[in-house]
């Protein structure tokens, strides 16, 4: 038990709130050693703890996705596929920032003072149908609305 670390400790550790470590305990994420009404965590909690903040910010993870990997595989879940999906999501998402970069890098090379109104290659790109929108990116058609 020399391994416990206090909830102010983790909290402050890892930039969470009290509130947050307290949810994800009733969630069943974590679980925590009490003494004395004090919340205690040891070196297997603080581990799924760092792994919940990482999912989070670099993974995107929902806490119900997060929580299914954690759990690993059961009889009405398969954690490959929700890490699967997860990667579509990113690849997906990726490419909507490089087809960004590439209009943000196009408005800054373009001489135009107002290449937003006056740039004749961003209106070839871009067009409007009707009710949506749809551009080319590197020869792919994407709608947009």
């Amino acid at each position: 038990m020399n391994d416990l670390i206090g909830i102010r400790d983790i909290a402050d550790q890892y930039g969470l709130a009290f509130s947050t470590l307290h949810y994800w305990e009733r969630r069943g994420l974590i679980t925590a050693h009490r003494r004395s009404g004090q919340r205690y965590y040891d070196a297997d909690q603080r581990y799924r703890i760092a792994l919940i903040r990482l999912w989070q910010s670099t993974g995107l993870m929902s806490l119900d996705e997060i929580d299914s990997v954690l759990r690993g595989r059961t009889s009405t879940s398969d954690w490959r596929e929700i890490v699967t999906d997860r990667i579509t999501a990113i690849d997906n998402q990726l490419e909507q920032l490089r087809t960004a970069r590439g209009y943000l890098n196009h408005l800054l090379s373009c001489p135009r003072d107002n290449p937003a109104a006056e740039c004749p290659e961003l209106r070839r790109e871009i067009a409007w149908n009707g009710n949506s929108v749809s551009h080319t990116a590197h020869g792919v058609a994407l709608n947009l609305g």
